[in-house]
């Protein structure tokens, strides 16, 4: 497994998490599984493969930290979605630019710009041309405004 699809499921599980009554724990526990990867490989390829412990540890510090940090994630889409409602925003793009976002604040052995352009790549698989240009909007706003500093 590559670090993308570390990052692809972790954003699946970050989007779950919108739908579950499950603690971030609980969700972990009940999909980082042989089992749940080998029930979800027949839906979706990106499972055929169950990850090894340090990509397991990516995926959980990942959708641990998104959910941690959730609140503050939002707040920075909100603010450079320019013109756009925080509510209009999709959810599947929602949870891929917190991943980004928190990758590039709190993992910094992840260089900003694969931060972005993984996010890019992985937003044109469930989102149309124009929320792809409008995340990747919002991503480099984010870095140039409150990283580059």
């Amino acid at each position: 497994m590559t670090r993308n699809t570390a990052r692809e499921i972790a954003i699946h599980l970050s989007y779950e998490l919108n739908f579950t009554d499950k603690t971030v724990e609980e969700l972990l526990q009940s999909r980082l599984t042989p089992e749940s990867f080998s029930r979800l490989a027949t839906e979706d390829a990106l499972y055929q493969e169950s990850p090894n412990a340090k990509q397991a540890a990516y995926i959980r510090a990942l959708v641990g930290g998104v959910a941690e940090h959730a609140a503050e994630l939002d707040g920075y889409i909100a603010k450079y979605a320019v013109g756009w409602n925080f509510a209009r925003i999709p959810l599947v793009a929602s949870a891929i630019m917190r991943v980004a976002m928190y990758e590039i604040l709190y993992m910094p052995e992840i260089p900003n710009g694969a931060a972005i352009n993984e996010a890019v790549e992985i937003a044109k698989k469930y989102e149309t041309p124009e929320t792809v240009k409008f995340m990747n909007g919002i991503l480099g706003s984010f870095v140039r405004q409150e990283v580059s500093q």
